[in-house]
């Protein structure tokens, strides 16, 4: 049985190895493309890529919907992944990480995207080889909330007010998560390393504890997976940037009323 004392988990080497893998990086028009396009008029999907869903016209009730959906599917791959590695033998080491715990950590990014591009946020830089200041900021706000960090939750609160002003006025969004945030990031990365300790490994991901068998491992995942990103849904769903209102009170733009469809 190996071993991983919870010193080694570091948010920032997490978010270095995971973000390597093919898999993590959800292409922000493609995905929205698919999720709209078939839920609603072609104007108003082209509204809600050029700014947001809202701005579009679509309702958080509506969105709800869309998200809860893409929630189960990523909580059901991940709870896959969970009950192989609780298979004999397990998963190998990935970079310099156990590679279940990787792949869980994927899924977390994935579904963490997913959400945030339906509730108004704009698309995350993966692309550079080494990830910019912004995008680790912001991840680290999002898995905060997703790990139950309170100072994570007011932080992406005031981030969302005041992006949403600038997609009002039709400016382009800047997160502006340098300076006075850095310091609240930081010590948000430094809870995370133990709340994320204490329930990744609490549950077997990375087998830290013996392992209980393949079905239990799924099954725990499978609940704490989906109750993470339920976390980080409800409070997205509450912010500004995914609140019509906003965007009719400051928007000199006429929003579309859309009709969600079955």
């Amino acid at each position: 049985m190996r071993r991983i004392t919870l010193k080694l988990l570091k948010i920032e080497r997490l978010l270095l190895e995971t973000t390597k893998l093919p898999m993590v990086k959800i292409d922000r028009e493609l995905f929205l493309r698919k999720e709209l396009r078939d839920r609603y008029r072609p104007e108003v999907v082209e509204l809600a890529i050029q700014y947001n869903p809202a701005y579009a016209g679509i309702s958080v009730e509506d969105i709800n919907q869309i998200a809860k959906s893409c929630i189960k599917g990523e909580a059901t791959q991940v709870s896959t992944i969970s009950a192989a590695a609780g298979l004999p033998g397990g998963f190998a080491i990935l970079g310099s990480l156990p590679a279940d715990l990787a792949q869980y950590f994927a899924h977390i990014l994935r579904v963490l995207q997913k959400l945030i591009y339906l509730y108004g946020w704009s698309e995350l830089n993966f692309d550079a080889k080494e990830m910019n200041e912004e995008t680790k900021n912001l991840l680290i706000l999002f898995i905060g909330i997703m790990f139950g960090v309170n100072s994570a939750v007011n932080t992406v609160h005031a981030l969302s007010a005041q992006i949403a002003k600038q997609v009002a006025k039709k400016l382009p969004q800047h997160a502006f998560t340098k300076g006075f945030i850095y310091p609240i990031v930081k010590k948000i990365a430094s809870i995370l390393g133990v709340q994320m300790s204490k329930k990744i490994f609490a549950n077997g991901v990375s087998k830290v504890v013996p392992v209980v068998g393949a079905v239990t491992s799924g099954a725990l995942t499978y609940i704490t997976f989906n109750a993470m990103a339920e976390k980080l849904r409800k409070h997205l769903a509450k912010d500004d940037l995914a609140n019509i209102e906003i965007y009719k009170e400051k928007s000199d733009f006429l929003v579309i009323d859309a009709e969600f469809e079955e």
